[in-house]
């Protein structure tokens, strides 16, 4: 049956794509401009449906060679347009020189995240000057017990300033790029590990302690651990949520016997009869920090925290068809 025989005006436009099909005179004519306009209408719209049909036009229309000149002419168009663009940029390749040393740093610093653009590097800057005036100027021997206690916590700040909606103003965009998400989420914690490690360990290592204090490299992989624990815990709770978490843990597990005992009257005393608990402080960080079994106690624990990490990864892509990452923005801006 024909377009002649049941035109699809006279009924429903869905039963019309059903009941008839292009012959091959409706063909030629379409091919060559002379079927009228709501008949063309009508063809275009049922060969939409029929692939039978749009094969019978296609051959039609490929048969009267207008198609192929146009095709030729797009074709043209289309290589000119490259080669132009092509000389256009190697023109400005040759007029404009590379960039500077100091806009790659710039572009390097942007890429590494907000925690290296921002007051988080001026406060590790300011902890490591304290620990040093602390320890040379007034004398301070509790200073090297007191920047390895914090220490671990300080990367902990840095990952939570890195990632998420509440630190990064383009985080919608970047989490949907294809380097976003969890390889975009380490790549800044890397870069926060690689400032804050050499830093806090190298002034570590020339600030005097007491006796039996850890060395001054003794906090890396428990630092690490502790980074891994709050990035798969933020697959779960989010990034800034799970960074205070895990520095509360550590900050309690280290000052709380500390302070007890203070309390009690243990610790060195001053002069004047106040509690100085520096003896206890190291004491509390050489259980936490020194020794083979310890460190491999931590090493378990920075592996088993990269497996779950692994397993929840896609937990930090953002679908916003899915609503995935979408959780982390209520969590983390309520």
């Amino acid at each position: 049956m024909t377009w002649k025989d049941e035109h699809p005006g006279g009924r429903g436009r869905d039963a019309a794509a059903s009941t008839w099909h292009v012959d091959a005179a409706m063909s030629a004519r379409y091919a060559d401009g002379s079927l009228p306009e709501s008949a063309t209408w009508s063809l275009e719209r049922h060969l939409e449906a029929c692939t039978p049909c749009a094969t019978t036009v296609s051959r039609a229309v490929g048969a009267t060679g207008v198609a192929t000149a146009v095709l030729a002419e797009i074709r043209g168009s289309v290589l000119l347009a490259i080669a132009e663009a092509e000389a256009h940029e190697a023109a400005g390749a040759a007029h404009h020189p590379s960039p500077s040393p100091n806009r790659r740093l710039g572009r390097t610093l942007w890429a590494a995240g907000p925690a290296l653009r921002g007051p988080w590097v001026v406060a590790l800057l300011l902890v490591c000057a304290a620990a040093a005036g602390l320890a040379y100027g007034a004398g301070f021997d509790g200073a090297r017990p007191l920047l390895l206690a914090l220490a671990p916590v300080l990367p902990l700040a840095g990952v939570a300033l890195s990632y998420g909606p509440h630190a990064d103003p383009m985080y919608e965009i970047s989490a949907t790029t294809p380097s976003g998400g969890l390889r975009l989420l380490l790549t800044r914690t890397a870069a926060v590990l690689g400032v804050s490690l050499p830093l806090l360990t190298a002034v570590g290592a020339f600030l005097p302690g007491p006796p039996g204090i850890p060395g001054a490299a003794a906090w890396l992989l428990p630092a690490l651990a502790l980074a891994l624990g709050a990035l798969a815990l933020g697959s779960y709770v989010g990034c800034r949520t799970a960074t205070g978490i895990v520095a509360a843990g550590w900050t309690f597990a280290v000052l709380l016997p500390v302070c007890s005992v203070s309390g009690d009257g243990g610790g060195d005393s001053d002069g004047d009869g106040r509690t100085l608990p520096v003896t206890a402080l190291a004491e509390q960080l050489a259980q936490y920090l020194s020794g083979v079994s310890v460190q491999g106690g931590w090493a378990v624990a920075a592996a088993l925290c990269a497996g779950v990490l692994a397993l929840r990864r896609r937990s930090f892509d953002f679908s916003p068809g899915s609503g995935r990452g979408l959780r982390f923005d209520r969590l983390e801006n309520p």
